[in-house]
Parts: structure tokens; sequence; C-alpha cells
């Protein structure tokens, strides 16, 4: 059994394909798939989409790259939290990548999130591109070791990965593992121990090889797990069997 830590299937080119995404995921050993919110406007399709369907899951939160969306508050997300398939606080973190300029406004969407879910009890689901010496320093700062979480779709240093389990969070990895070129990458995953990490599509994007390029969804996360088990010289099973469990200790509301 298999489990995507991190998925969008609520975009429109994935939710069109519910009923053979599902089969695929079943076809796979896929269990479960948490769905991870972006923003507040598209969530209560996002939270439909999971009542309909039980192998999914899913989060609330905005994502550090939606500039002009409504902005959430504490109050709002702890609210929303209570929903009984709301497992996670997120996507949420910095992005010095895509935007320039003053992004104030993003560590404070940061620092909202990290207390919301220290006021909730549920995990982080954080997103870091081009910012980990902030992403690190506003963690430590609000105290989002106390909840703890995921670093989700990572692709920072060995150094970063530590810095995040020393504050109680996982290591997801995407299909970018298994990319070429993602050298650095797969030396993290190997030295990564095995009760830390997680696996993840981020679909609809970052299609794992053999299927770059392509239209992602839950059920190639099992390519995800083969990379990593290539990677370390160990058997599928152990990656299945760990990134399963370690899944289920996080999102610990998941029944």
């Amino acid at each position: 059994m298999f489990v995507d830590s991190h998925c969008h299937v609520d975009f429109p080119k994935l939710v069109e394909q519910m009923p053979e995404i599902l089969q695929r995921m079943q076809t796979n050993q896929v269990s479960h798939a948490l769905c991870v919110s972006v923003n507040l406007p598209d969530w209560p399709a996002l939270i439909s989409l999971v009542e309909r369907h039980e192998p999914l899951w899913a989060s609330v939160g905005v994502h550090p790259d939606y500039e002009d969306t409504v902005e959430p508050s504490v109050d709002d997300l702890v609210s929303r939290s209570s929903h009984p398939r709301v497992v996670a606080i997120g996507e949420t973190g910095l992005d010095y990548f895509r935007l320039t300029g003053d992004l104030e406004w993003q560590r404070e969407r940061f620092r909202c999130h990290i207390r919301a879910a220290r006021q909730c009890g549920l995990p982080l689901i954080i997103h870091t591109r081009s910012a980990s010496e902030d992403t690190l320093r506003l963690m430590r700062e609000e105290g989002a070791g106390g909840v703890g979480g995921v670093m989700h779709c990572f692709t920072e240093s060995w150094e970063v990965a530590q810095a995040s389990m020393e504050m109680n969070f996982y290591i997801s990895f995407s299909g970018i593992v298994t990319f070429k070129t993602a050298v650095a990458l797969q030396e993290v995953a190997k030295q990564m121990p095995l009760d830390r990490i997680l696996i993840e599509t981020d679909s609809p994007y970052l299609a794992p090889v053999p299927y770059r390029g392509k239209l992602n969804d839950p059920s190639k996360v099992i390519h995800v797990a083969e990379k990593i088990a290539e990677l370390r010289g160990c058997s599928l099973k152990e990656i299945e069997l760990a990134s399963t469990e370690n899944f289920f200790n996080l999102f610990n509301k998941i029944k």
C-alpha cells in the first residue's frame, strides 16, 4: 500500500478524470492521497471532492505564489480545519523564485499559517523555494516544531533537511528525485532516515520518469518509491512500508 502525501487532484485537468484516476490508484495499490489546498476561493470545491471519494483527504491553506487572492486569517484557517476530512494546514511557506520585490506579505501569510497550525494542532505542509534561510528562521520564530509537518517537494540541501527534521518535520520526495539532473537531491534521499521519508506526486505537475513531461496523478507515486529504493539499495517494500507508516503518523487525523 502506497500513499501520495501531496497532490492537487482538484485542479481541472485531473478532476475531470477522477474515475480513471481512482481506478489507476487502486491498480497501483495507492490507498490514500492528500489533496492540498492552494487558495480559499477554490477550497469549497476541494472539500466537496474529498467528501465524495474515500481515498482523498484535504488540507486548508493559501500557497505563497498566490499574490492576488483572499488572505487567510488564523481564525478562518482554524475554523475550516475542524472539517473531518481536513488533516493539515497548508500549503504554506515562502517562494522567492517566482515572485520578487517586497515579499513581507508572504512572510506574514506564512506566520499566520504556523499560528493556525499551533492553535488547531494540525501539521504544516511547507513549500520553500529559493527561500530556505527565511523559511527555517520563521519556522523557528513561530514555533513550527510544536506541531511538525512536512517539507513538501523537497529540493534543498542535506543541511536544510537536517534543520527541518530537528523541528519534527518529514521530508517528502516528488518525481524530481527520478530526474537524471537531480543528483544533489538523490544524495539527500540516500542519507535520509527511513522514519522521516514521505513520497508524493505534486500532481498534476512533475510526473516521474518514465512519464516525465506528461500529466501526473497519484497513481504514479509508486515510481518515486521505486527510485528511492534504487538509490538506497533496498527493497521497494521497505520504502512502501516506511513512507506509508510515516504518512499515518504525521496525518494522524486520517482513520
